[in-house]
């Protein structure tokens, strides 16, 4: 092939230091047409180039423009580029194409008058984008994208079918590549982002036979712009989606795919690793809630590119937040083995933070927090806070399945150490505020689990649930039943509409409580109306943790309908709520419990004890058919009571504060002859009665 038509090629200059232009086949020293420049005579200038270097009137300034963007003065470059007409070169590169034979051997007369045509058409589309970069630096914005524009939409009146490899030279390919990515930048930097968007979307969905490389900064830069810019930019134009493909709705669905394009490139070994693009991509799919999908982009990613136990600490951290915390700790007890980094701090910290949401997994939770808070040192000791934090969660965790009295108080007292030791730490931080208030409501200081829901509630301006719910659930239990309604009404109040399912169960038990059924009926219902509303709204196919962020399904309002008319003995309508219970989960132990309780009350009280027991092989720790066990045990006679007894004291070993199991055990005491314990029972019972919320306290954890 013949080389380049035209160059500008720098000797070092320990060697020389003189510059020279080629074009045509022949030499020239810039310092002849620089010293014209630098005397002002641009005419002059432009005369030697043409005719030391033969080039016709375009080429000769495209040359002359480039020299003066180089030597930095950017003012006479634009002065030099204002007299380029770009669209007569345009023009003279579409006849040359369109009358370009087929590839023979050897090289044609056609094939040289081709390439000299392109080359002079390459020189006037980069006297362009050196004219638009001129510009863009004397911040003369717009100018510079309209620059860029002209030269794409000439670009694409010649090629409407993308631009052929074989047809276009490789500089040509570059100037037009440079110019494609150029112009969003323009556009962002102009602050205007709607043409900025256009220009993304034109650039990668129009064929420009853009290389890998340059495609991917591309796609990237989109994505960034996508995630931080705060512009909504719509969906694409109809124009431009195919049929069938997948059209993202929003900013954020379009550059999670961007970014899933540009690491599956990776993985095929057609760019570079980037590792910029899996911190976004990793931000964007955490902030959608889908680090199912994120787990799965870490497990394709190639060998060798993380570290293995990076690997599994990044994949950890997106089980726990898609919920599947067993998955989680299992990759987590890998990376913190001794051979591996038993000292890892992150991982330490999450670890003791799954294991503070399972009672069972608390005890290896509280090891992993000792562990955490040992190693918070130097630059890391602000995380001592963190870890006396998740030791405190595990410890309350732990005194729930503790075995003796005096085991559970001496861990819920050494849980409420460690989370006042946080809190020395972050004075600051809300959650720990609201955590601490549980703590003690869980322990029966009800006044100080007032104190802390109200200094939570002003932390947060009243703007999180959770907060107004363990407010009005103190005030339940300290009998204040109309003042924690006030509480809930003020709370809806300031609740979107989606978000009130909570609220709404809670103001239901309370006009329960203040012996209001028809008006906890017509919350019910209401309740119902705004559950399944938000079903039809959201669609059946939604993810776990937005599931489990609505605290209310359609389940648990039948299922409370069904207890309240149970209360009331309104046994068809507990038999109609039973069935739309029953239609959502077949297999419950919620639903034994009532179909036991009608058996009861008919009279049935076999079919009630083996609904109950049903219950509970169902579910082992379902604390409510352990009671009623119990109860019913104690009835049939004195051969039953060790049984009863069996069934009460574990109901309250799973639930130490259950007021039924203690009242129920207190019975099967006296029948069974131990007044002193009955005694202890009953004052127990009648302790808890006064002190009883409407809900458990751990139900808002």
């Amino acid at each position: 092939m013949v080389e380049d038509q035209s160059e500008e090629r720098s000797v070092d200059a320990d060697e020389t230091g003189v510059r020279e232009l080629y074009a045509n086949g022949i030499c020239m020293k810039t310092s002849e047409v620089e010293a014209k420049l630098d005397e002002g005579n641009i005419q002059e200038a432009e005369s030697s180039l043409r005719e030391g270097l033969s080039l016709n009137y375009e080429e000769a300034r495209a040359l002359l423009g480039r020299l003066e963007y180089q030597r930095g003065n950017l003012e006479g470059a634009l002065h030099v580029f204002y007299g380029i007409d770009l669209q007569a070169a345009l023009q003279r590169l579409q006849p040359s194409l369109s009358e370009k034979p087929f590839a023979k051997k050897g090289r044609t007369r056609d094939d040289s008058q081709h390439s000299v045509s392109q080359h002079a058409t390459n020189l006037v589309l980069e006297a362009i984008y050196l004219k638009a970069k001129s510009l863009q630096k004397l911040g003369r914005l717009n100018e510079a994208a309209n620059e860029c524009k002209s030269v794409l939409d000439g670009v694409e009146n010649i090629f409407q079918q993308g631009i052929p490899e074989v047809q276009v030279d490789g500089r040509l390919q570059e100037t037009v590549s440079q110019v494609v990515e150029l112009l969003p930048e323009l556009w962002k930097q102009a602050e205007n982002y709607q043409e900025a968007v256009s220009a993304y979307r034109r650039a990668l969905l129009n064929q420009w036979s853009l290389d890998n490389d340059c495609c991917a900064r591309i796609q990237k830069a989109f994505a960034v712009f996508l995630l931080h810019s705060g512009v909504e930019s719509g969906p694409p134009s109809l124009g431009s989606q195919i049929e069938g493909s997948f059209v993202p709705k929003n900013n954020l669905e379009e550059a999670i795919l961007l970014l899933m394009i540009l690491v599956r490139k990776s993985d095929l070994g057609k760019i570079k690793w980037d590792p910029s693009v899996m911190e976004h991509l990793t931000f964007a799919l955490s902030l959608s809630s889908q680090t199912s999908i994120l787990a799965k982009q870490f497990e394709e990613i190639l060998p060798g590119v993380f570290h293995r136990v990076d690997r599994w600490n990044n994949l950890a951290l997106c089980y726990s937040g898609a919920g599947q915390n067993r998955a989680a700790l299992n990759l987590l007890q890998k990376s913190l083995h001794k051979h591996e980094r038993p000292d890892d701090l992150m991982a330490l910290l999450l670890a003791a933070k799954i294991c503070s949401k399972d009672s069972h997994l608390a005890a290896e939770g509280v090891g992993y927090a000792h562990r955490a808070i040992n190693n918070a040192k130097g630059i890391d000791g602000h995380l001592k806070g963190v870890g006396l934090r998740v030791l405190g969660l595990c410890l309350g965790k732990q005194a729930k399945v503790s075995s003796s009295d005096f085991e559970r108080s001496h861990l819920q007292s050494e849980a409420l150490k460690s989370l006042d030791g946080s809190i020395s730490f972050e004075q600051c931080n809300p959650e720990l505020i609201f955590e601490l208030g549980v703590q003690y409501a869980e322990q029966w200081n009800l006044n100080a689990a007032l104190h802390y829901a109200k200094k939570y509630i002003d932390a947060t301006g009243g703007s999180i649930l959770k907060g107004w719910r363990l407010l009005a659930l103190v005030l339940s239990a300290q009998q204040r039943f109309s003042e924690a309604e006030v509480v809930t009404d003020a709370a809806l109040d300031e609740t979107a509409k989606w978000e009130q399912g909570p609220l709404l169960r809670l103001k239901a038990k309370l006009k329960i409580s203040q012996s209001e059924p028809t008006d906890a009926i017509e919350t019910y219902r209401y309740l119902l109306a705004l559950v399944q509303a938000q079903r039809k709204s959201f669609g059946p196919v939604r993810s776990a943790s937005e599931v489990e962020d609505d605290k209310v399904n359609e389940f648990e309002v039948w299922y409370g309908l069904a207890n309240l008319y149970s209360s009331l003995s309104h046994w068809k309508d507990v038999e109609l709520c039973l069935a739309k219970a029953r239609a959502l989960k077949q297999y419950s132990p919620e639903l034994m419990h009532i179909e036991g309780a009608m058996c009861q009350e008919r009279g049935q009280t076999r079919e009630a004890l083996s609904s109950y027991i049903n219950a509970v092989l169902l579910e082992p720790s379902y604390v409510p058919c352990k009671v009623l066990i119990g109860a019913l045990l104690s009835k049939i006679g004195v051969s039953a009571l060790p049984v009863a007894r069996t069934f009460l004291s574990d109901a309250l070993r799973i639930e130490p504060t259950n007021r039924k199991a203690w009242y129920y055990l207190g019975i099967v005491h006296r029948n069974d002859g131990r007044m002193a314990d009955a005694t202890d029972c009953f004052q127990a019972a009648s302790m808890l009665g006064e002190s009883d919320p409407i809900e458990s306290f751990s139900s808002i954890m």
